[in-house]
């Protein structure tokens, strides 16, 4: 429903300053014309003063014509019913009610409008009809001019609020397609500032955990070696790959950086990462004391920059987390290029999801962009010999990230414990599917707790 012509904004004077100077202006009108036509010249001083009154009453009334549209329009209506029959006076009081009926019809009252057309046209129409053959005011043209007036005045009335409401419609869809954009806006933020936090997590937190396990285990060797030429040798290689560790963190982290700074890269991965690395993370984590044993069946394929991103960060979390909370001796990396999308883990296997709730469910049955059963996809499977995670916990940052990446290829990642350890299975598509530029807002993933499930 669009506004009242009263509320409306837009207009260069406040709606009742612009009332009051249209019954300034019809007042002003309707004075001159009847003083310059000298109809009161001879009439007495009684009707003068009466004639007058119903003018200033007709004229004065405009001023609430937008508050009050149909009461206006009456009383109106009923002063020039009372000023023209009173005496041979003529003035252009029908001026006032002309106005006022335009507005009844522009402010919605569209029956009230007609019924007052109506009534005026039927009593101008009686009083001359019964009036004797050659004294008639009113001939019969100007009858059907005065009907077409009225007709007029109520067409343009309710034309004008159709406008109106046309024009309030635009304007409320070019507000909601705003607010819309707006929404939309935020959420790309939210999505990049998570999509970015992930990436530095990734990046630092295998890095930092990396080096804190080697630098300890080196301080350990030094402390408990008698020899001080094998102490030092032992601190050396600890400090190599804590280089070696700290150069890589770096390479990714400027890559990563490098790609945030390209403002034409419609979807920002580092290009720098990759399956091609797996070796690398493999013998970075054999440095920090772990057995990691790697297996590939099926025959690879090339995948695209987005899943091999991914496929990445998810075995390089998987690696953090063994690092830093499993106690693991021996991990095992399995690269599954013919699984299928409805491929079921091994009985054995399987991780424990029963663990989590309803608003983790998320993390832990990958739901959401589900892969399509039939679809080849990459499987990973990540599982160690660790005790595990805590029963009942809720999946911390890492295991949150790397569920999101899955399920924004439109993939899948399973987390629990399993076989007295832990298992980490992702289900990728091969190909990254494309972006949805014109998919509604959606709430935004919660941010990660740093509360519960260390992993």
């Amino acid at each position: 429903m669009p506004l009242p012509l009263r509320d409306r904004p837009g207009g260069r004077l406040p709606p009742r300053t612009a009332d009051a100077l249209v019954a300034c202006v019809v007042l002003v009108v309707v004075a001159l014309w009847t003083l310059l036509s000298g109809r009161y010249a001879s009439e007495p001083a009684l009707r003068t003063v009466l004639g007058w009154a119903l003018v200033l009453i007709g004229c004065g009334a405009l001023y609430f014509r937008r508050r009050q549209p149909v009461a206006v329009a009456v009383v109106t209506l009923l002063a020039c019913a009372v000023y023209y029959p009173l005496s041979a006076q003529d003035g252009p009081l029908m001026i006032a009610f002309a106005l006022a009926l335009y507005t009844t019809a522009a402010e919605g009252r569209f029956a009230a409008a007609v019924a007052l057309a109506a009534v005026t046209l039927l009593a101008v129409g009686l009083g001359e009809i019964r009036q004797q053959p050659g004294h008639r005011q009113i001939d019969d043209t100007s009858l059907a001019m005065l009907a077409g007036w009225l007709i007029s005045l109520v067409a343009v009335g309710r034309a004008q609020r159709t406008r109106l409401a046309y024009l309030h419609e635009v304007e409320q869809r070019a507000l909601a397609a705003e607010r819309e954009q707006e929404a939309r806006a935020r959420q790309s933020a939210t999505e990049e500032r998570l999509r970015i936090a992930r990436e530095l997590h990734d990046i630092l937190g295998h890095s930092v955990s990396l080096i804190n396990v080697q630098s300890g285990a080196a301080l350990h060797r030094l402390s408990k070696n008698p020899a001080p030429e094998a102490g030092l040798a032992t601190a050396a290689e600890a400090l190599e790959a804590v280089k070696s560790t700290s150069k890589d963190a770096l390479r990714e982290l400027r890559a990563t950086l490098g790609v945030l700074r390209r403002a034409d890269e419609a979807t920002p991965t580092s290009p720098a990462s990759g399956l091609a690395l797996l070796g690398d993370l493999a013998e970075r984590a054999r440095s920090a004391g772990l057995d990691v044993r790697t297996s590939v069946t099926g025959t690879p394929v090339p995948l695209s920059p987005p899943v091999d991103l991914a496929a990445y960060r998810i075995v390089q979390e998987s690696l953090t987390n063994v690092t830093r909370h499993a106690g693991a001796h021996t991990v095992r990396i399995t690269l599954d290029w013919d699984a299928d999308a409805d491929t079921n883990a091994d009985t054995d296997a399987n991780p424990d999801t029963s663990a989590g709730t309803d608003e983790d469910a998320d993390t832990s049955a990958g739901s959401g962009t589900r892969t399509r059963a039939g679809t080849r996809v990459l499987r990973l499977r990540i599982a160690d010999d660790g005790g595990g995670a805590p029963e009942g916990g809720s999946p911390g940052s890492g295991i949150r990230g790397m569920a999101e990446r899955a399920r924004a290829l439109g993939g899948e990642l399973t987390a629990g414990n399993a076989g007295g350890g832990f298992l980490v299975d992702a289900r990728l598509p091969l190909t990254a599917p494309p972006p949805a530029d014109t998919a509604p807002p959606t709430a935004p993933a919660s941010a990660p707790s740093p509360e519960g499930n260390p992993r």
